[in-house]
């Protein structure tokens, strides 16, 4: 396998000895304990309300399980590497069992629950998601407990364009933005000159252009180069194969958009219409994802990515016949890491800092020597 397959999928770092080494060595939380956690439900009720604000959404409840034959969970990637946690329920002494999965995302139930509210095109969606995601590495921003804004926009047809995903993702990037300004000026420890302060704008560049710039880099350290220039990013185009025979990454054929035509600045030819918000983060010294998202599939560009994926089979899922008959609203959408967020904005170590999960002994061991104080 070359570095560059090897890099396509599969999230975290990988093993314990290079966590030790990437976590710093001289941490203090600028925050305490009881003062870490009041931030960060002023920070969720502050994003909540202003992501409402700044794309028209409500707020609504989520599923934490789903029935496994809808095709309704979220699959993350197209190489079968992160399977959801199933279970089967009995039910009625097994007269009408139910099999159940936990969900990995929201993204596709949101795309329904747009038709279940009854919200047309210029309305919205947003949830406080819960999941778990049994097949990840536990690193210092890889959780089996994920919590995300996973947020869903109805559009129009004429809005399935890059431009209209530039101006989403400019508000998305204007409320984190916002809410750092928000966080510093109520918790005036966060006021310091340790880090650098939160770039006031997002850089896009498409993933092919971003390869063209690092042709023999695989793609983390692509991001992590490009970061060094840009500490705030939006990756677009992620999914569609590139010039060197790879997609930026591996993902999900049935929810984003990446193989639609687009061209960029330079009049060249380029595919998709999605993308992941990146950060630099100054504590870590790491790139940072916060968001991943996008336009959705239509009937034509779903049939067009199962077939590329070798997932046709799918068509006959409750979820992709719904897409295919027009049942449902077009929409763009997104995933945004509620710990991941908090991280960056309070100027945290570990997703354990803001978060409560699971983590081994071995990095719990690794976080205390460090001084990082996980939550249990």
């Amino acid at each position: 396998m070359t570095r560059k397959e090897a890099d396509l999928a599969g999230p975290g770092i990988g093993n314990y000895e290079e966590i030790e080494k990437i976590l710093p060595h001289d941490y203090q939380s600028l925050l305490a304990l009881q003062d870490t956690q009041k931030a960060i439900f002023a920070a969720k009720n502050y994003i909540e309300e202003n992501l409402c604000r700044e794309l028209n959404l409500m707020m609504v409840t989520v599923p934490l399980i789903v029935e496994a034959d809808t095709g309704v969970n979220d699959m993350l990637d197209r190489d079968g590497s992160r399977t959801p946690v199933g279970f089967r329920i009995a039910n009625d002494h097994g007269k009408n069992p139910v099999a159940a999965e936990v969900v990995q995302a929201a993204t596709k139930w949101k795309r329904l629950a747009l038709k279940q509210f009854g919200l047309s095109s210029g309305e919205g969606l947003c949830t406080d998601m819960r999941a778990v995601r049994k097949d990840y590495f536990l690193d210092h921003d890889h959780s089996a407990y994920v919590d995300q804004w996973d947020w869903e926009l109805a559009v129009s047809a004429e809005q399935r364009t890059l431009a209209f995903l530039k101006q989403a993702v400019e508000k998305i990037w204007k409320v984190i933005k916002n809410a750092d300004d928000f966080l510093r000026e109520r918790f005036p420890a966060l006021r310091t000159d340790r880090y650098p302060p939160i770039p006031e704008r997002l850089t896009f560049i498409h993933a092919e252009d971003l390869l063209a710039r690092y042709p023999d880099l695989p793609r983390k350290q692509r991001e992590t180069a490009i970061l060094q220039e840009y500490p705030a990013l939006f990756i677009y185009g992620i999914g569609w194969t590139l010039e060197d025979g790879y997609p930026h990454e591996l993902r999900a054929p049935d929810y984003d958009d990446w193989v639609t035509e687009t061209v960029s600045e330079a009049g060249q030819p380029r595919h998709g219409l999605n993308g992941d918000i990146l950060v630099w983060n100054p504590v870590t010294k790491r790139r940072h994802e916060l968001m991943s998202g996008g336009i959705r599939v239509n009937a034509e560009t779903l049939r067009k990515q199962l077939e590329l994926t070798g997932r046709l089979d799918w068509l006959e899922l409750p979820y992709h016949r719904a897409i295919l008959q027009e049942e449902i609203p077009l929409s763009i959408g997104g995933g945004i890491g509620q710990s991941r967020t908090l991280m960056y904005l309070l100027r945290k170590a570990h997703l354990g800092e803001v978060t409560v999960s699971v983590w081994p002994r071995i990095l719990k061991e690794i976080c205390a020597a460090k001084n990082i104080h996980v939550l249990e």
